[in-house]
C-alpha cells in the first residue's frame, strides 16, 4: 500500500538529473536525446531555458551540432512551476543562468512525481562554481559529468577557457569566444 507523504501531490516517482561539463561537451545533445527519448514513450514533456539564451533559436534548445527541440524561454525558475502541468518529464537547459532558485524549483517538480532533467555548465570561465549548478549536483539523484577536448592537447577538457577579453561572468558566446581546456593546459594559459 502507498502510504502518501504530506509534501508529496503525486504518486509517481519523481528525481532529479543534471548533465553538466564545459562548452562543447555534449551537454544539451545528451539532454534533447533524453527529452526525444521519453517522447518516443509517450510521456509528456516540457523544456524551458533561459530568456536571454539567444544565440542559435528564440524557443528551441539547439545543440552546437544543430539538433534541436521546442521549448519555452522563461525570465525565472519560479515560471517553470507555473508552467509545468500536466506533464511527465521536465528538461531544463542552460540552468547555470537561472536564478538560485531553480534548486527548489526542481525539488518541487520531482516531489510532485516529475522527472527532471537539467544541463549545464558547471563551472564558469574562470574556474567557479557556477550559477544555481552546485545546489542542483547536491539534490539530484543522477549526475552525468560530460567532456569535451582540450583544443590544445588532445586531452580530456576540464573548463570553458573565455579568448575573449570579457571580464563579465556571463557572456554569452560560441567557438569565437570560448574553447574548451584541460587543467594542465588552462592553467599554462592563465598563469
Amino acid at each position: 500500500m502507498f502510504l502518501e507523504h504530506p509534501q508529496f501531490e503525486s504518486p509517481r516517482r519523481g528525481w532529479v538529473e543534471v548533465i553538466c561539463g564545459s562548452m562543447f561537451s555534449g551537454k544539451t545533445e545528451e539532454l534533447i536525446r533524453r527529452l526525444k527519448r521519453a517522447r518516443i514513450a509517450k510521456m509528456k514533456v516540457e523544456i524551458f531555458k533561459p530568456k536571454l539564451d539567444k544565440r542559435y533559436d528564440e524557443t528551441n534548445v539547439v545543440s552546437h551540432d544543430s539538433n534541436f527541440i521546442h521549448s519555452t524561454p522563461v525570465e525565472s525558475s519560479s515560471q517553470i512551476l507555473v508552467l509545468a502541468k500536466d506533464v511527465e518529464v521536465v528538461g531544463v537547459d542552460e540552468a547555470q543562468f537561472f536564478d538560485d532558485g531553480l534548486a527548489d524549483v526542481c525539488q518541487a517538480l520531482a516531489n510532485r512525481g516529475i522527472r527532471v532533467i537539467a544541463a549545464g555548465l558547471d563551472m564558469d570561465y574562470l574556474g567557479k562554481p557556477f550559477g544555481p549548478l552546485p545546489q542542483l549536483l547536491a539534490i539530484a539523484e543522477y549526475v552525468t559529468k560530460v567532456h569535451a577536448i582540450c583544443m590544445r592537447c588532445g586531452n580530456l577538457a576540464y573548463l570553458s577557457h573565455r579568448t575573449v577579453d570579457n571580464s563579465s561572468r556571463i557572456m554569452l558566446g560560441e567557438q569565437e569566444s570560448y574553447i574548451p581546456l584541460c587543467r594542465k593546459c588552462y592553467n599554462e594559459v592563465t598563469k
